[in-house]
C-alpha cells in the first residue's frame, strides 16, 4: 500500500466505520467524488477497507472508537486481514503506528479467547444466536462468513450453454468451475470486471449467488404460468425465473422501490426476456395487488430480512443490525408472506425464503404461517430438488449453510395451497 491509498482508506474508513450507511454504498460514493483514483488504486483501497470491516471486532477490542482513528483502523487492517508485515510497511508508519501494530500483534492470540473477538461477530448477535447454537457452531458460522466470497454467475439458458459458457471462460484464463448444485451455476474463484465480458453484454451470463439459484430452481415455473414474484427488488431471481419459463407466461415483478425496479429493466433487455412486468407497489396492501388474489400459480416471497447469511459479501450488515431492527422484521416479514399467499391459486406454490440463519426468521415463520392458515400444506423441499435431479438433502427446508455449502446462506420453504 501506497502513502497515498492509506490516505484514501483513512478517509474512506472514518465514513463507513460509523455503521450509518451500508459500506458498498459508502465505497461507491466515495470513488464517484475521486474519479482520479487508478484501478489499482480502488482495488488496495476497497480490499483494505472491507478487511477492517471483517476484522472490527479485534480492532475495537484494541482501538477506542476505530471510526475517530480510522488511520489506526486502516493498518490494523493491513496486518489482521491483509496479512501484511510491519516491517514490509515501515514506510507507512510513524513511532507511535510502529508501536500500536506490535501491541497488536503482541496480542494476536488473545483474541481467540474471546467468541465475539474469534467468531468476529458482535455482541448482540452471539446473544441472539446463543439460543439455538453451540458455541462451536457461531465459531464455524462467524468464520465462514468472515471470508471473501467467490464470484458466481448464472448462465441465462435463453442464450447459452453452461458447458459452452465455461469452456469460453476457462480458455481465458479466470479460475472457473461449474457450480456442485445449481444447473445454472459457474464459479470464478477470480473476480474479474464481468460487466465489460462478452458473455455479460449480451445477455448470457448474469450475476448471482448459487443459493439464490436454487430458489428459483424451487419456485419450479413453468411455460405459460402466472408467477409472481413478490419482492422483486433489483430482478435476479426473476430473471432466472424467466428462462425457466422459456420468455412464455407472465411474471410480475413487485417491489416498493422503484430505484430498484429501474435496475431490473435493462437487465430484461439484456436476457432477451419480454415475459416480465415490473410493477412498484405501496405496501404488501396495495390494492392493486386484488386483482392477482387466487390467480398466480407461483409466487415467490424473497422477504426483507437481517441479510446475515450475506456477510461475506456484506460484513458491515451485523453493525447496522440489531435486536430492535430484526423485531421489526419479523412483523414485516409476517404481513408480506400473508398477503402474498391471497395471489396463490388452489394447488399452487408459495416460496418463503430468507438470506438470513436465524430461526425466527425462517422456521419460526413458516410454522406461525401454517399454524394459521390451513388451506396451505409444507412441500418436502429436498423432493423438489431431487426432482429437479439437484443433489442436496437439507430436509424438508432449504438451508443453504455457508460453512457447509460454500454459498451465501438461505433458507426455503415451499408451501401449496391445497
Amino acid at each position: 500500500m501506497t502513502p497515498i491509498q492509506l490516505e484514501h482508506t483513512t478517509a474512506l474508513l472514518a465514513g463507513m466505520l460509523t455503521f450509518k450507511q451500508p459500506a458498498d454504498a459508502v465505497l461507491s460514493a466515495y470513488f464517484r467524488e475521486h474519479k482520479k483514483l487508478g484501478r489499482q488504486d480502488r482495488h488496495e483501497i476497497a480490499e483494505t477497507a472491507f478487511a477492517a470491516l471483517r476484522h472490527y471486532q479485534k480492532i475495537a477490542a484494541v482501538l477506542r472508537r476505530p471510526h475517530a482513528q480510522s488511520r489506526k483502523a486502516a493498518l490494523a487492517a493491513l496486518v489482521l486481514g491483509r496479512s501484511a508485515n510491519i516491517g514490509k510497511i515501515q514506510n507507512l508508519l510513524d513511532e507511535e503506528e510502529t508501536k500500536f501494530l506490535r501491541h497488536l500483534k503482541a496480542h494476536k492470540a488473545e483474541f481467540s479467547d474471546s467468541l465475539h473477538t474469534a467468531a468476529e461477530l458482535p455482541e448482540w448477535l452471539i446473544t441472539q444466536l446463543h439460543t439455538h447454537f453451540s458455541d462451536e457452531e457461531i465459531l464455524t458460522f462467524g468464520r465462514s462468513v468472515n471470508q471473501p466470497a467467490p464470484l458466481d454467475i448464472r448462465v441465462n439458458t435463453l442464450k447459452n450453454k453452461r458447458s459452452k459458457v465455461l469452456a469460453v471462460l476457462q480458455a481465458e484464463g479466470p479460475a472457473a468451475e461449474a457450480t456442485l448444485f445449481s444447473p445454472w451455476g459457474i464459479r470464478l474463484k477470480n473476480k474479474i470486471p464481468l460487466n465489460k465480458h462478452r458473455l455479460f453484454i449480451d445477455g448470457s451470463v448474469e450475476v448471482q449467488d448459487e443459493g439464490s439459484q436454487l430458489l428459483a430452481l424451487l419456485v419450479g415455473a413453468k411455460r405459460g404460468e402466472t408467477v409472481v414474484d413478490f419482492c422483486a427488488g433489483a430482478g435476479g431471481k426473476t430473471l432466472a425465473i424467466g428462462a425457466q419459463m422459456a420468455n412464455k407466461g407472465r411474471i410480475y415483478a413487485f417491489d416498493i422501490a422503484e430505484k430498484r425496479l429501474a435496475n431490473l429493466k435493462p437487465r430484461m433487455t439484456r436476457a432477451g426476456l419480454t415475459n416480465i412486468n415490473p410493477e412498484r407497489i405501496s405496501s404488501e396492501h396495495d390494492s392493486r395487488l386484488a386483482r392477482l388474489n387466487g390467480k398466480a400459480d407461483r409466487v415467490l416471497v424473497d422477504v426483507p430480512c437481517s441479510g446475515l447469511g450475506t456477510l461475506r459479501r456484506n460484513p458491515d450488515l451485523k453493525y447496522r443490525q440489531s435486536p430492535e431492527t430484526v423485531s421489526e422484521l419479523l412483523k414485516q416479514q409476517y404481513s408480506i408472506l400473508s398477503s402474498a399467499a391471497k395471489l396463490v391459486k388452489p394447488k399452487g406454490r408459495l416460496v418463503y425464503a430468507t438470506c438470513s440463519i436465524l430461526p425466527e426468521e425462517n422456521e419460526h415463520q413458516v410454522e406461525r404461517f401454517l399454524a394459521q392458515h390451513a388451506g396451505f400444506e409444507l412441500l418436502d423441499s429436498s423432493e423438489l430438488l431431487a426432482a429437479a435431479k439437484v443433489d442436496l438433502n437439507t430436509g424438508k427446508y432449504l438451508r443453504m449453510d455457508t460453512a457447509a455449502h460454500q454459498t451465501d446462506s438461505f433458507f426455503a420453504a415451499v408451501l401449496q395451497r391445497k
